[in-house]
């Protein structure tokens, strides 16, 4: 895996990805919650076929500005590039856009890890509980 990974999603803002179903405020218009998720599938979309057998990311932190409102019904995507690579952890840029033009922006930071040891190390801290 090297730098310069490139990443596009995209998607229709549906109710389900609202302001107001998501809980982030009362209006149809694509909620922040929704916009971070579609920046960070884009992002470990891009690099998911460099990953060895049994790895996947995991995100670890999200910095996003959501500059503009986008409506249900229309289309979003997002653009990332990976710009840097530090043993497992990974950082992206990435900005996000509908047919008027730039809605979002920022960087979001990845982890590669082991699914299987992950998954057991999240489950055993509540066998314990």
């Amino acid at each position: 895996m090297e730098t310069g990974i490139k990443g596009k999603t995209e998607m229709t803002v549906t109710e389900q990805f609202s302001a107001k179903t998501l809980g982030s405020g009362t209006m149809d218009v694509l909620g922040t919650p929704g916009l971070a998720a579609l920046a960070e599938k884009c992002a470990w979309e891009s690099v998911a076929p460099f990953l060895e057998e049994g790895q996947g990311t995991v995100g670890i932190r999200l910095d996003l500005k959501h500059l503009s409102a986008t409506p249900v019904g229309k289309k979003v995507w997002c653009e990332s590039v990976l710009t840097e690579i530090a043993d497992r952890r990974l950082l992206f840029s990435f900005r996000a856009f509908d047919d008027a033009g730039l809605i979002g922006e920022g960087c979001h930071e990845r982890f590669i890890v082991d699914k299987e040891k992950f998954l057991n190390k999240s489950h055993a801290k509540y066998e314990n509980a």
